[in-house]
């Protein structure tokens, strides 16, 4: 599943959005903005990076057909970079699918703004890109660590608090 329209070049981080939402409004640049600090946080130079902005209804469809999931998910995340193809090198390479319906509900619960939940959710799944994972105990420490450093890295609040769960992956 490619959003991308481009090809990354050996020395740059591109972003592609894709906005199929009408819940938050947020800028282009807003998002590449993050992805690219985030990026450098994590020591990152090179990057290929798809976003996809979409309501519950349609962030349920794309957990159901790639992740046989049914309902909506926060965030999920397409790891790309061994399907990047020849001359790409070690760049990173991936999609990461936003619910900006989700973002708005979970703010309210959290107290804080839509765009720092959908924030969260991005720095959550460039994360993942990079080799983060959640699934244990032990990895979520280090995942919710590594959230709050990056956040921070990015300009961006630490998290309003711990998510014993976790955001989706």
């Amino acid at each position: 599943m490619s959003l991308h329209s481009g090809h990354a070049s050996l020395a740059t981080i591109t972003v592609d959005v894709n906005d199929r939402q009408r819940i938050l409004s947020v800028s282009d640049r807003w998002l590449g903005g993050i992805v690219r600090k985030a990026l450098a946080a994590e020591g990152i130079a090179r990057a290929e990076i798809g976003i996809m902005l979409l309501d519950d209804r349609r962030m349920a469809a794309v957990h159901q057909r790639w992740l046989g999931i049914p309902g909506p998910t926060d965030v999920i995340t397409f790891d790309l970079s061994a399907a990047a193809g020849p001359g790409r090198g070690d760049a990173l390479a991936g999609d990461i699918v936003l619910s900006t319906e989700t973002a708005r509900r979970m703010a309210r619960t959290f107290g804080w703004t839509p765009r720092q939940e959908l924030a969260y959710y991005l720095v959550h799944g460039l994360l993942h890109l990079t080799g983060c994972d959640d699934h244990t105990p032990a990895d979520r420490r280090t995942m919710r660590a590594r959230e709050r450093a990056v956040m921070t890295a990015c300009g961006l609040p630490r998290p309003p608090r711990t998510r014993a769960v976790g955001v989706g992956s």
